[in-house]
């Protein structure tokens, strides 16, 4: 069994669990810790992991532009998946990591992969002062993400990046507790969408400098699916006013939805907006490695006037990771026009 099928089989879940939820994400979360309403977090303690809850992730894309014009797409990502809760020494820690890399072009999108045990040194978070790591790569700098360096690598490319941050963080769904289906299904969930970023890509041995804005996510749950949403299709969209949209749909069997989104003004304050606000509609489709997958959205915010077309700079931003799914930098048009990011899990080969 190669190193990715183990990763899939005990970090992911059990194989059987595998068909609840998108990736093992509905199933049930006994002996786990479950996010309750009216969360307190604690910054920057907030920041490093919390090994009693099964998963959690610190999710960074930026996008970026050449001296020539030229926008790339960057992401950049830990994952931390639990056998069972708490921690361990050595060999005996529970937690599992993986990382996910990738850069995206308008011609090709550049993707790698590292597995990680926990208890080893091999992978981990800590808070104060931060660093987030696997292997080589690495995220980290000041506790409260004001300043931080991002480097990584894989074959054929590789970047090293500079961030700033002109903006606060920002707590999604209510207060930060973000609820996922009509079962009431959660997560605790805050992002940073206001940061500047500089540095360089290295593509093919190329090394071309880069500017841009990046936004980071960072989210911990136990079971933030039910049984039967199969994947969803989330935007983080950056509009040229300086306000900032972020908003999802988990797609249910029988094709309902559930929506929820935050909009975030130029100077930080945030609104969320409860399932129905927010409307995804599918106006173009790409085959990707034998999957049907929509590359341009209509996407519609009406209470803040939003209604824009969301358009993929290169449609074939697949991800070949062990979980495959699609994620790259989108242009926005319409009524209001910026740049973002599109992740869209759960969609199968015909």
């Amino acid at each position: 069994m190669s190193a990715r099928s183990i990763f899939l089989a005990l970090a992911v879940l059990p194989a059987a669990a595998l068909a609840q939820g998108f990736a093992g994400l509905g199933t049930n979360a006994d002996g786990f810790a479950i996010p309750q309403p009216d969360p307190q977090f604690v910054f920057p303690a907030d920041h490093g992991p919390h090994p009693d809850f099964r998963i959690e992730w610190w999710y960074l894309t930026a996008n970026l532009t050449g001296p020539d014009g030229t926008d790339y797409g960057l992401q950049w990502t830990l994952f931390r998946s639990a056998l069972r809760a708490g921690t361990g020494d050595g060999w005996q820690s529970p937690q599992l990591w993986m990382g996910h890399a990738a850069v995206t072009t308008p011609d090709a999108h550049f993707v790698t992969e590292r597995l990680a045990r926990g208890g080893i040194g091999q992978a981990g978070v800590i808070a104060d002062p931060f660093r987030a790591w696997i292997d080589d790569w690495q995220l980290s700098g000041a506790s409260d993400w004001s300043d931080m360096t991002l480097s990584a690598s894989g074959p054929s490319f590789a970047y090293d990046m500079t961030l700033t941050a002109e903006g606060p963080l920002v707590l999604n769904g209510a207060d930060g507790y973000s609820v996922k289906s009509a079962e009431g299904l959660s997560s605790y969930y805050y992002s940073r969408p206001f940061l500047d970023i500089s540095g360089t890509l290295t593509l093919l041995d190329r090394p071309v400098p880069v500017t841009g804005h990046a936004w980071i996510d960072r989210e911990w749950s136990s079971q933030p699916l039910s049984q039967a949403q199969e994947g969803w299709d989330w935007f983080s969209l950056s509009f040229e006013t300086g306000a900032h949209l972020m908003g999802y749909q988990m797609r249910q069997t029988g094709g309902s939805t559930y929506t929820t989104a935050t909009w975030i003004e130029a100077d930080g304050v945030a609104t969320s907006y409860p399932d129905g606000a927010f409307d995804a509609r599918p106006l173009d489709f790409t085959t990707i490695a034998d999957r049907t997958v929509p590359t341009t959205w209509r996407v519609m915010l009406p209470e803040r006037g939003v209604d824009v077309t969301v358009s993929a700079l290169n449609e074939h931003a697949w991800m070949t990771t062990s979980i495959p799914y699609w994620e790259g930098p989108v242009s926005v048009s319409g009524s209001h026009s910026g740049k973002g990011y599109l992740e869209m899990t759960g969609y199968d080969g015909d």
